[in-house]
């Protein structure tokens, strides 16, 4: 089991180039391998040692009947949860269905929960996979090693060049194009020709707009992080026949409720006991049916996942609500950038955080945001002044 988890540490490798924030990080690395850590841990649990053992008699083998309740399904009686154990019923959901009012509650998912599980982690992890596609390594590129500041003065003064040097062409590139959509070859010729004399070749095939299409493709798979946490909570509340919204509010709320009216959701949603029957033919030919007691020990660990995985999924999704939020102020209200820039590098004077945010695009805004937090701030600092300077000779802010 140790070795199985900790090949999951690879997800937690340091990376010396950002190109995402936090938030996506939770959801992408932290979320995917709670759900793989989870899988693991429910497939050991239920592939070595016992998931369910019934009570049997009548001379039926012991193991039949587990393999055939485990593969079809076990029932409890809803009405029973509510009554008190030991004198109306024999356990928590367990009781005659003959004196029940309500109708057998069939429970079928726990076989599933493992490969669900694993579903889920892949589905958390594909945002993660196309950005890391769309990006292409444009950032480290960029960066070309700055992000340390322990190099010489001539190496430095030469790298700087070269990013200035692309940031101003690529600026003129835009707005000589004035589109939405370019020319890929010419925009790929352009950059190649600003750069080869400094020996480093750009090869991304299209910067449209500047860099307005990295941008809003990776605000596009923030989005799409909250999408898969709102599509994966529904999933979960259909695979569990529509009780799993309410269940982490019925946990808290366990202690409140009356001690009569009293039974524990978490026994509710995974029984730890259940019933199964069985039929099979008599030695004449009748048709018999066994009534078996079955324990689910596995459902032990599926309620404490689940109750983690619900609290897990309500404050992250709060999260990507308020990132989204963030994200649309930071394209619909140009004012802010000034502020953002400045708070993301305090090297940098308010003045030419204002200057940079009215002189460059929402993309171009972007990509200097994201240098300021993989450069080194003294280095950065320098990269903006002399940017400051180079783009002096241009006029007039940019939307």
């Amino acid at each position: 089991m140790f070795k199985l988890l900790g090949g999951l540490s690879v997800y937690f490798k340091y990376q010396p180039i950002k190109t995402d924030n936090a938030v996506f990080r939770l959801h992408n690395v932290f979320t995917t391998v709670l759900l793989l850590t989870c899988s693991l841990i429910i497939t050991a649990t239920q592939y070595v040692g016992q998931p369910i053992q019934c009570i049997v008699g009548g001379g039926l083998p012991a193991h039949v009947v587990n393999t055939f309740c485990w593969i079809t399904s076990t029932f409890t009686m809803p009405d029973a949860f509510a009554r008190e154990v030991g004198k109306e019923v024999a356990h928590p959901g367990v009781m005659n269905e003959w004196d029940s009012t309500q109708e057998k509650k069939y429970y079928t998912y726990y076989q599933w929960v493992c490969f669900v599980l694993f579903f889920q982690a892949i589905m958390c992890y594909t945002p993660k996979y196309l950005w890391d596609a769309f990006e292409g390594g444009l950032l480290r590129t960029i960066v070309m090693g700055l992000n340390i500041g322990v190099c010489h003065a001539e190496e430095k003064e030469k790298k700087k060049d070269m990013i200035i040097s692309y940031l101003i062409r690529h600026e003129r590139v835009s707005d000589r194009l004035h589109l939405d959509l370019c020319d890929s070859e010419s925009v790929k010729m352009i950059l190649i020709d600003t750069i080869t004399s400094n020996e480093i070749i750009l090869d991304y095939p299209c910067l449209c707009s500047t860099h307005k299409l990295y941008a809003l493709r990776y605000w596009g798979c923030e989005l799409l992080c909250l999408v898969n946490i709102v599509m994966q909570l529904w999933m979960m509340d259909s695979f569990f026949n529509g009780e799993f919204f309410s269940y982490g509010t019925r946990v808290l709320g366990y202690s409140e409720v009356p001690q009569e009216e009293r039974y524990d959701p978490m026994i509710y949603v995974f029984p730890r006991v259940t019933k199964c029957t069985f039929h099979k033919f008599g030695a004449s030919g009748s048709l018999q049916t066994h009534d078996s007691l079955c324990i689910l020990p596995l459902n032990i660990v599926n309620e404490k996942t689940y109750i983690f995985l619900w609290f897990w999924y309500i404050i992250l999704a709060v999260i990507l609500v308020l990132l989204v939020i963030y994200r649309l102020i930071i394209i619909f209200v140009p004012s802010v950038r000034p502020r953002l820039l400045h708070a993301r590098s305090r090297t940098i004077a308010m003045e030419s955080a204002l200057i940079i945010s009215q002189r460059t695009d929402v993309g171009d805004w972007w990509l200097l945001y994201m240098l300021a937090r993989n450069m080194d701030p003294l280095i950065y600092r320098e990269l903006i002044s002399e940017l400051i300077k180079r783009m002096g000779e241009k006029t007039g802010p940019r939307a």
